[in-house]
């Protein structure tokens, strides 16, 4: 794991809070709480491949 990830993740949710202030304040709540969950799925997808490998190091380090 590298510090790229966690840039990415952090840059993606400084977006997505921005663009959730910004329909929120112009009164559109429905598109900001689509936003949010777009951009919390966006996030998991980033994270799913982390998750699997450390799922990989754990079976290979147990002989399951």
């Amino acid at each position: 794991m590298d510090i790229s990830l966690i840039l990415k993740i952090a840059g993606l949710g400084f977006l997505v809070a921005l663009a959730s202030q910004i329909l929120s304040k112009s009164g559109r709540d429905e598109q900001a709480m689509f936003v949010t969950i777009a951009g919390i799925l966006v996030a998991l997808m980033l994270l799913i491949t982390e998750i699997r490998n450390l799922f990989d190091m754990i079976t290979a380090m147990f002989g399951i």
